[in-house]
């Protein structure tokens, strides 16, 4: 498996949109890559009322106070898809600078997980393989979908 990208790495979305402020804080934020033995993964839209409602990403979600990156993830996806983590480890993580909010995003591979999924937030999901046949596709999720290919 993958080596962790560099913390520097840097994804800017919409470069030509003007920033609010160029000393915005990061927003952590876990993001888990459910894992098939055949190789496919889970892609889920994002829900509506929500930037970039609509384009396909892998769940997660922020980090709260006090929270490591695998128990946010754990709390997330059982809010969002309905599922119980057993197995995540961390593999990646990315920094992306998007006109609304500047996110570090921390990947991990979940490979172990209890429950059926349930879509807890109005959003689709799709088990995907490369190359995703769903679109549009999350500006941040593009690099993990390369890496992925690569990996």
């Amino acid at each position: 498996m993958g080596n962790s990208a560099p913390e520097s790495s840097l994804l800017v979305v919409d470069a030509d949109i003007v920033r609010p402020d160029n000393a915005r804080a990061p927003i952590d934020v876990a993001v888990g890559m459910l894992l098939q033995s055949d190789g496919r993964f889970l892609l889920c839209t994002r829900p509506p009322g929500k930037a970039y409602a609509g384009y396909w990403e892998f769940p997660g979600g922020k980090l709260e106070a006090g929270e490591d990156v695998v128990s946010a993830l754990s709390r997330e996806l059982a809010e969002e898809i309905g599922i119980q983590v057993r197995e995540a480890l961390p593999w990646k993580t990315l920094l992306v600078d998007y006109p609304h909010a500047l996110v570090r995003l921390h990947f991990c591979r979940v490979l172990r997980w209890d429950g059926e999924l349930r879509m807890l937030e109005g959003q689709d999901c799709a088990w995907q393989s490369l190359p995703v046949q769903v679109h549009p596709i999350l500006p941040g999720t593009i690099p993990v979908l390369d890496w992925l290919a690569r990996d």
